[in-house]
């Protein structure tokens, strides 16, 4: 599995090396692995701070529970995917479009319980998260942008918008829960997504 990228989520450092904030960045990492591993449901500070390798109290210092951690791991996800929705080089607004729905099922592929717990119920109210908020927001920015960028009149985008992301976010979660390209490699499960975005990218921009 390909690990995600961003800093904040790779191996924790020794206790000893915790200074200037490295404790809290180390246990969201090391959130992220149990995470990975066994699922949002059977992940607990306790087992974070037992993994990290300090005390059990030692958490409540940056996380007032477990939902707060999870809040924090999910906005680390949040830039990793938006790393990866702006990864993709492409010519044309529909090649770009194209580019950012494979990103999207492969990002959905590749952290499958991250990638639930950003979208989940868990979640689903981030008043109480800022952080996570703005890291979702400017992912989202994102595809928005891209669809500006294609679509002419401003007073379809948000349609448009709706429709894509309903199409592409649909797509990952029938793909994860085996519905579609059970058993597939990532090649052929990139040629299915393809195919999938350039067909609905016509139906979005056929002229009424």
């Amino acid at each position: 599995m390909t690990v995600v990228t961003n800093p904040s989520l790779r191996r924790r450092k020794p206790e000893s090396a915790y200074h200037h904030g490295d404790l809290r960045r180390c246990l969201v990492a090391a959130g992220f692995d149990l995470l990975e591993k066994h699922g949002a449901a059977s992940l607990s500070l306790r087992q974070v701070a037992q993994s990290a390798g300090v005390s059990p109290a030692a958490p409540y210092a940056h996380f007032a529970d477990k939902t707060a951690l999870l809040a924090a791991i999910a906005a680390e996800g949040f830039v990793a995917f938006k790393a990866a929705l702006e990864a993709g080089k492409a010519k044309t607004p529909a090649a770009r479009l194209e580019a950012m729905a494979l990103a999207y099922v492969s990002f959905a592929r590749r952290h499958p319980a991250l990638f639930r717990l950003m979208f989940g119920p868990e979640l689903a109210d981030l008043s109480p998260h800022p952080e996570l908020r703005e890291k979702a927001v400017a992912s989202f920015a994102v595809l928005q942008e891209a669809i500006a960028a294609s679509q002419g009149r401003a007073s379809d985008r948000e349609a448009v918008m709706t429709a894509a992301w309903s199409f592409v976010h649909g797509l990952a979660v029938l793909m994860l829960d085996g519905r579609i390209a059970q058993g597939a490699d990532e090649r052929e499960a990139a040629r299915r997504v393809k195919e999938a975005a350039r067909r609905i990218s016509r139906g979005l921009h056929r002229p009424t």
